[in-house]
């Protein structure tokens, strides 16, 4: 498999179709979801050949896709409103984060106050 092929694989998975799911129809709403397509790939060859100085040893590549849901877009009585997805475990996380940092900040304070004493 050449490298051209591997890229023009790339290009047809990353089609805005990926992006913008099939639209469902129920009651008269209209609703399309939609997520986030990030992709990386990388490639390379090899050194060359210590019997042949002009042939490459070997080549590589490969290449990742990840999606999550971004939110949908949902048209009513002709009115088109986006409503977005939210990610519990990132809320969470946050949360976490936020109260491990609070009590570090009052540990701190409270170690300055017991000094000062």
């Amino acid at each position: 498999m050449a490298l051209r092929e591997l890229v023009g694989g790339l290009t047809d998975s990353s089609s805005v179709k990926r992006v913008f799911g099939a639209p469902i129809e129920k009651d008269g709403v209209l609703v399309i979801p939609v997520a986030n397509i990030r992709g990386a790939f990388g490639g390379g060859e090899g050194a060359p050949s210590a019997a042949d100085s002009t042939r490459l040893s070997g080549w590589g590549g490969g290449g990742a896709w990840s999606a999550t849901p971004a939110g949908t877009y949902v048209m009513k009585n002709g009115e088109m409103s986006w409503i977005p997805a939210v990610d519990a475990n990132r809320s969470i996380l946050l949360g976490c984060l936020t109260g491990i940092i609070s009590l570090l900040v009052l540990r701190s304070i409270v170690r300055t106050i017991v000094k000062r004493g």
